[in-house]
């Protein structure tokens, strides 16, 4: 691999990382009394220097980028974005150790929401800011923002072929890398704009309604407040971020072509997004049911707004609380550890499976147990109206195989340290997923605070993990073994 041409993208990847803290450092230099203004502008200095050195003084060259050298780029990227964006946390002290620091880090930028602080209030405002940003950035992928400053067409094309499945990009098929990155960000930054627009009719604070809206469309569920949106007690702001959270995790190209394009048919002839909706809906029916049998609820209203709330926030991996979920009943619980694994579609800002490999899985399943009954028939299977290769279909299998294994391993590795089953198993499961939220000790009105500091490393791994979607992980190591 040409390392001079890897470490000319990091540090063009760490230099928008400093352009991004700089605009923190000033928000927290014009918030009188705001202490993390120090921290975010030296933090900002030295990823700067960091990520302009090479920029300066190493020599790209001609070569263009291959697979293998796309994706260490895109996974280092993501290494070192996290690494110096836990420097403004470590400069500010108080809770950041250097642990909690990175925990917090990385938490943000692969949009999983978990958190350290026992006091996320006591923040000033700088670092609520750069707290949120990191989430709203890592939502829409890193390596996809600034792929588009890069001139190379074809450095483009294998940058965002390493970050984004294939699966994400077929509403965009036969756009060019330049365009598909672009349709992305203005889908997303759409919606960020109309969810904050939105939340100020319902009385919420410029500054709440700016982060919340942010946390909601990049699905990663951090808020300025400790008891997450219940804090609010808003009904109209907990609609629209129910709203806004479903948006989110459906595929910004449908996204596009079916809002911004104005072919809201787009909408009914997805496959996927009718399972995803349908499946939701009925999630939420059962749960409210649920709720009113056993859940204490006085009026069906509530029992409603809640499940349909913390329903449409896990299975989109935002994390977002109106309840301490923990207390409710054991159907419930079991639905959003359920809606947990499964989550989102491609091509959104959720974590998860996905929906869509989900149902390739399902398909792939119905055709083995038809062969199996007439072995000469032919079936094709087809998701939204194409029919799906074979490899696509093993794919699928591939990582759900892997996904679940990753769960596994890390939720023994809970266990063996001393964390008990239930909180063990769901925050392996909200980690690799980038949900946020389990139960036990790290339910939706806990943290993970109390995790000892090895776990919080193992954690954030898995973090990583779930995010870049295991395989450019393996790929990597691969990689530096063939080296």
């Amino acid at each position: 691999m040409n390392w001079k041409i890897i470490t000319w993208y990091i540090g063009i990847s760490l230099a928008f990382v400093a352009l991004l803290m700089g605009v923190a450092g000033l928000v927290a230099c014009f918030t009188p009394g705001d202490e993390s203004r120090i921290p975010l502008l030296y933090s900002a200095f030295i990823t700067g220097i960091v990520g302009f050195y090479p920029l300066i003084f190493v020599r790209r060259g001609d070569h263009p980028l291959s697979f293998r050298e796309g994706n260490c780029i895109v996974v280092v990227a993501w290494i070192f974005a996290c690494l110096f964006g836990m420097l403004p946390f470590l400069l500010y002290g108080h809770e950041f150790s250097l642990v909690n620091a990175l925990f917090e880090s990385v938490s943000g930028f692969t949009t999983t929401g978990a958190s350290i602080l026992n006091d996320i209030e006591a923040l000033p405002r700088g670092l609520q800011l750069w707290r949120i940003s990191t989430a709203w950035v890592g939502g829409i992928g890193i390596v996809t923002l600034f792929s588009m400053l890069i001139r190379e067409r074809l450095d483009k094309s294998t940058l965002s072929g390493a970050e984004i499945s294939s699966v994400a990009r077929e509403p965009f098929a036969g756009e060019r890398s330049n365009s598909f990155a672009k349709r992305m960000l203005a889908t997303y930054a759409s919606l960020t704009g109309v969810t904050f627009i939105s939340l100020l009719f319902t009385g919420m604070g410029w500054f709440d309604a700016l982060t919340n809206a942010m946390s909601a469309c990049s699905t990663c569920g951090f808020c300025t407040r400790n008891t997450s949106i219940a804090f609010y007690a808003n009904p109209a702001a907990e609609i629209i971020l129910t709203v806004a959270m479903i948006a989110a995790g459906i595929n910004f190209g449908i996204l596009f072509l079916a809002i911004l394009r104005g072919r809201p048919r787009f909408f009914m002839r997805s496959e996927i997004i009718r399972v995803f909706v349908v499946l939701l809906g009925i999630t939420t029916v059962l749960m409210t049911v649920d709720l009113m049998t056993k859940g204490n609820y006085a009026t069906f209203g509530n029992a409603l707004r809640d499940a349909a709330f913390q329903v449409a926030s896990i299975a989109t991996t935002t994390g977002f609380a109106t309840q301490d979920t923990t207390l409710w009943p054991p159907l419930s619980m079991a639905l959003l550890i359920l809606c947990s694994l499964i989550c989102g579609c491609s091509g959104s800002t959720s974590g998860g499976i996905k929906i869509d490999r989900a149902i390739l899985a399902a398909k792939g399943i119905h055709r083995k147990v038809g062969l199996t009954v007439a072995p000469n028939a032919v079936k094709n299977i087809r998701v939204d109206g194409r029919a799906r290769p074979d490899a696509q279909i093993s794919d699928a299998y591939g990582y759900i195989f892997c996904y679940l294994l990753v769960v596994v391993v890390f939720a023994a590795v809970n266990i063996a340290v001393g964390i008990d089953f239930t909180t063990s198993v769901t925050a392996s499961i909200a980690c690799i997923g980038n949900v946020g939220p389990g139960f036990g000790e790290v339910g939706s009105m806990s943290n993970y605070a109390a995790f000892p500091a090895f776990l919080k490393v193992t954690s954030l791994l898995e973090m990583l993990i779930g995010r870049l979607e295991i395989f450019p992980v393996l790929y990597l190591f691969r990689s530096l073994r063939v080296l």
